[in-house]
């Protein structure tokens, strides 16, 4: 037996960040949460129940958290370069969604937060 498809994901991880266009971002940062769910083939882990058969969950939280410290203009940016780093360092993960979600966006509105998903697919050149 085989999995058909099978995911790994890391909910609402929080951070404060400099990320924005605007100089008060910029300069008092803002919350963030980030979501990454990562295909990845469980098959082999699910059989041995050995984690080195999987990936490690706090390795992923570094790369999510090392990207988040690099300020950038745009959360599509953000998203789509914490989804770029994730294909990098682990080479079993196939593909990534990113949901980026700045808590407090300055626009004057009541909510719940302004946010961007990207899913970023492995391509083999």
């Amino acid at each position: 037996m085989k999995p058909t498809k099978s995911h790994i994901a890391l909910h609402r991880l929080r951070f404060h960040a400099y990320h924005g266009v605007l100089e008060q971002e910029r300069a008092v940062g803002n919350d963030y949460e980030v979501t990454v769910t990562l295909q990845f083939d469980i098959g082999r882990a699910a059989r041995t129940d050995d984690v080195a058969d999987t990936l490690n969950y706090a390795e992923v939280y570094e790369t999510v958290k090392k990207t988040m410290a690099e300020r950038r203009n745009l959360l599509e940016s953000v998203a789509w370069n914490i989804g770029k780093a994730l294909l990098e360092q682990f080479p079993a993960v196939e593909s990534a969604k990113i949901c980026v979600v700045k808590k407090n966006p300055p626009m004057g509105a009541d909510c719940d937060g302004a946010e961007v998903h990207v899913e970023l697919k492995k391509t083999t050149n």
